[in-house]
């Protein structure tokens, strides 16, 4: 029987057939792939050029970065206390969703933009302590209006960032490439 099927698969039909589940494959991981590089929809379309212009520094706004794993995003009332001073933020149609949820006492569900998976354990905090800037992963923050992943963060980009980070220093490459630092 495994013998008739493969040379079913020699036959045009078979061809075809393999072809297709081969194209349909690889649309599918294609599409995977884009999906995970768009930014998503917000209940606001922050722009952080904006606020980087303005001379806003990335740990004002995500505190969490330099404290722990989280790099956090800001509360509501933090956001407002900035933009309640200013009249032309403070009646803005695009902030009336901030303004309303705080003045409502509810919450904005803002989606996460850069993400690891599960089994992946990114701390911010000791990215920060290395002497890492921001913009080494999440790109440059004064030519994006909407925040969104710059490149695919996945293990091969960390680990050439780590080795790089490493040079000559064999204990520390061993400590960055060991498996246990980023997955435990």
């Amino acid at each position: 029987m495994i013998k008739s099927f493969f040379n079913w698969l020699k036959q045009p039909l078979g061809l075809i057939a393999v072809g297709i589940v081969f194209l349909a494959l690889f649309s599918a991981a294609a599409y995977g792939l884009y999906t995970t590089q768009q930014a998503p929809d917000q209940p606001i379309q922050f722009p952080h050029k904006t606020h980087v212009a303005f001379g806003i520094q990335c740990l004002y706004c995500h505190p969490g970065a330099s404290k722990g794993p989280a790099a956090g995003i800001p509360s509501q009332a933090k956001c407002w206390a900035c933009h309640n001073q200013i009249v032309k933020t403070r009646d803005s149609a695009l902030l009336a969703p901030l303004k309303d949820a705080v003045l409502n006492g509810e919450s904005l569900e803002w989606v996460p933009v850069a993400i690891v998976p599960d089994f992946v354990q990114f701390n911010h905090r000791a990215h920060v302590a290395a002497g890492k800037n921001c913009e080494e992963c999440h790109g440059d923050m004064t030519q994006q209006l909407v925040a969104q992943n710059p490149q695919v963060m996945n293990m091969g980009w960390c680990l050439n960032c780590h080795i790089e980070n490493a040079g000559e220093d064999q204990a520390k490459l061993i400590k960055l490439t060991d498996c246990g630092t980023c997955h435990y």
